[in-house]
């Protein structure tokens, strides 16, 4: 395989959830070593994405979701829900829990394959002791991968605006309409 860029690109967003100031570092580079991810060799060359939240935030209000949309080429057109397949849950996202971290490695045995992701880091609204199943967006990134025969091209990560999140609502709603969307980042530093 053939895989680019040469070095890892990285991408870390400021935020401010429940009055604490955090920050996410994003790492997409070559998987270089698909094992170690629990990956087949086929995924060799793909692209490996992983975030990292760093925050002083503690408790039930730091516990966050990553929501991811994807649209790839070998699916029907469009951005679709990336659910977790390890979890079989009825919810939207691809991780959860405290201070949650983000990871993908997509890859396909496909001659040519379009990957194209979104993922948004997310708030859980709602009151404590009630059944919390509200996604709030606080930021959000795009990164992706081409495959053509043997050479693999990705890109990213690239900052994503509300108006990205704001795009994707409706087919969160179609895919898991157990919750509700928000519109718009919350408490986001680059939000005016």
């Amino acid at each position: 395989m053939i895989s680019s860029p040469e070095g890892p690109q990285t991408l870390e967003i400021p935020y401010r959830w429940a009055g604490v100031d955090g920050r996410v570092q994003i790492v997409v580079k070559t998987n270089d070593d698909p094992e170690a991810l629990g990956c087949p060799e086929l995924a060799r060359g793909f692209p490996d994405c992983e975030g990292v939240i760093e925050s002083d935030g503690r408790g039930y209000d730091h516990c966050y979701g990553w929501i991811q949309m994807v649209d790839t080429s070998d699916t029907s057109p469009g951005f679709h829900v990336d659910q977790c397949q390890v979890l079989a849950a009825p919810h939207p996202f691809c991780d959860v829990g405290p201070l949650s971290r983000f990871a993908d490695a997509p890859f396909t045995d496909y001659l040519d394959w379009d990957f194209l992701a979104h993922a948004f880091l997310c708030g859980i609204g709602g009151e404590l002791l009630e059944f919390r199943k509200e996604a709030l967006a606080i930021l959000g990134f795009s990164w992706g991968c081409s495959k053509r025969g043997q050479r693999i091209e990705w890109f990213g990560p690239d900052l994503l605006s509300a108006e990205d999140w704001d795009r994707d609502l409706e087919r969160m709603a179609e895919e898991r309409p157990d919750w509700s969307y928000r519109p718009g980042f919350f408490q986001h530093p680059l939000d005016p």
